[in-house]
């Protein structure tokens, strides 16, 4: 069980376990000792009021007679001792040396203290437990005085009952630790499901804002860990939507001030466009007798045209672009003949000569594809352009019919991109070198090309041909998803 429910109910079933042993543990411990002790004191008073009886009956210094008269008012199991002399009984049948040494030793360390005590030693005779009980016997003055009389009374008394209620107890409590992991496990699958259900909340409110629904949240409830932690990720959420719907105006106003400048632009570059044009054709043609001056100004006037075209190609194609990414753009769908499109935009651009179109399908009737035939006239141009002027003639176009509908590379034979540039290529506005910041064109002709292969459901890929010059792949499917747009049929142009 790695995951956190799984080490959340070990945790729990482990620290319930572990409390309900030390606590059994305790209990059994305790009870152990006050068993033994209420039998220690039992029997200890039980001898020293024996020997108090038997003791003023014994002669001093004792005879065997004596000795035998306190070893039976001592009980079964009992040995009495004078110096060398011994009787006993039961366990001590076979002499003093069933007393273990310490206990003996204690004895005669007290032989001459004026108030000795009742000394005990728990022992194990042929493996059963037993009491050992060493007491002194006294003699009592007529004045009342105690004198230690030299005789010792032993007496041994069977703790198997004890040890058998000791026995109970520790199985008692080994059956309590047993009963209790049930319950653990019952009480920390509770506390899982009422620990991981906001956890499992707050998943699955961070999966809601990871799929884009910025208005996710998770409701708090109590005060707790989780509580606090549900807050901040409301809060979170909260600041990231604000911060998205800013960011989404702000692309949104900047999406409209370009098409809307670009919308304004338009016309007057037109009329500007067609003045321009007028001036340049009105002026003298080259001559012997034309002026330094009209020479100038035709070509400021030529330079005028060539800059205002220019500006006429950016102002549409960032009108492209913005209609693209507001999702305004509307494609006419029709059914596409690729090496016709692709024919028809190489020779109207006057490319016939640098530009060779190959294939296995190469020639009317070849691969075809629902598509926006303008659009992938667009696309096609700027492939093509952009291989003529950065990398070099002669290009070559390999139209290609794959399982899915088509694909079509452009190669041209320059060097080849930089590695540096390839992640660049589709960006807006980009140019590999800096220094080429007057390079024909607007920066927008490669991603522009990119949008309307996405907006075909297809891709455009960058790369370097291994037999030299960079090669640019367009890939169309046979028809575009459903999402991209109604797909009708429309009779071509």
């Amino acid at each position: 069980m790695s995951g956190l429910r799984g080490r959340l109910i070990v945790t729990v079933v482990f620290a319930a376990a572990l409390g309900a042993t030390a606590a059994a543990w305790a209990g059994v411990q305790q009870s152990t000792a006050s068993l033994f002790e209420a039998h220690r004191r039992y029997h200890t008073e039980d001898l020293a009021g024996r020997i108090t009886q038997a003791a003023p009956s014994a002669q001093y210094p004792p005879g065997r007679g004596s000795l035998d008269r306190l070893r039976i008012a001592a009980g079964e199991h009992s040995l009495v001792r004078y110096g060398d002399a011994a009787s006993g009984d039961g366990v001590f049948a076979s002499g003093a040396q069933v007393v273990p040494a310490e206990l003996r030793q204690a004895m005669n360390a007290q032989a001459d203290s004026e108030d000795p005590r009742v000394l005990t030693q728990r022992v194990r005779i042929d493996g059963r437990p037993w009491l050992l009980i060493g007491a002194p016997v006294m003699i009592t003055a007529p004045d009342g005085t105690q004198a230690p009389s030299g005789i010792e009374v032993y007496a041994a008394r069977d703790l198997t009952d004890v040890e058998e209620q000791v026995d109970g107890l520790v199985r008692g409590a080994a059956t309590t630790t047993l009963a209790v992991l049930p319950l653990a496990v019952l009480l920390a699958l509770l506390a899982s499901q009422g620990v991981l259900r906001p956890v499992a909340r707050l998943r699955e409110t961070a999966q809601r804002l990871a799929q884009g629904d910025l208005a996710a949240r998770t409701e708090p409830a109590g005060v707790d860990e989780l509580a606090r932690l549900t807050r901040t990720v409301n809060d979170m959420a909260a600041s990231l939507q604000d911060s998205m719907e800013s960011m989404a105006r702000m692309e949104e106003d900047s999406r409209r001030f370009a098409a809307d400048v670009s919308h304004e632009l338009r016309t007057p570059l037109t009329t500007l466009t067609a003045t321009v044009e007028v001036l340049h054709d009105i002026l003298p043609r080259a001559n012997s007798t034309r002026s330094a001056d009209e020479e100038e100004a035709r070509e400021s006037a030529q330079l005028a045209v060539i800059e205002t075209r220019r500006l006429v190609e950016l102002v549409e194609d960032i009108l492209d672009i913005a209609r693209i990414d507001a999702g305004t753009a509307q494609p006419r769908w029709e059914e596409t003949d690729l090496f016709e499109v692709i024919s028809t935009c190489v020779r109207t651009r006057g490319w016939s000569d640098d530009v060779v179109i190959t294939g296995p399908a190469a020639g009317p009737g070849g691969p075809t594809v629902m598509a926006d035939r303008r659009r992938i006239d667009v696309t096609m141009a700027n492939l093509i352009g952009n291989a003529l002027t950065h990398g070099g003639a002669p290009v070559r176009v390999v139209i290609t019919a794959t399982s899915e509908g088509a694909s079509v590379q452009v190669i041209d034979s320059g060097p080849g991109m930089p590695d540096d540039v390839l992640p660049h290529v589709f960006s807006r506005f980009y140019k590999a070198d800096a220094a080429r910041a007057r390079t024909p064109g607007s920066g927008l002709g490669l991603a522009i090309a990119r949008e309307n292969a996405l907006l075909h459901g297809g891709e455009i890929t960058a790369a370097n041909h291994p037999g030299g010059g960079a090669v640019f792949t367009l890939r169309l499917p046979r028809a575009p998803e459903p999402a991209t747009g109604e797909v009708h049929q429309e009779q071509g142009e």
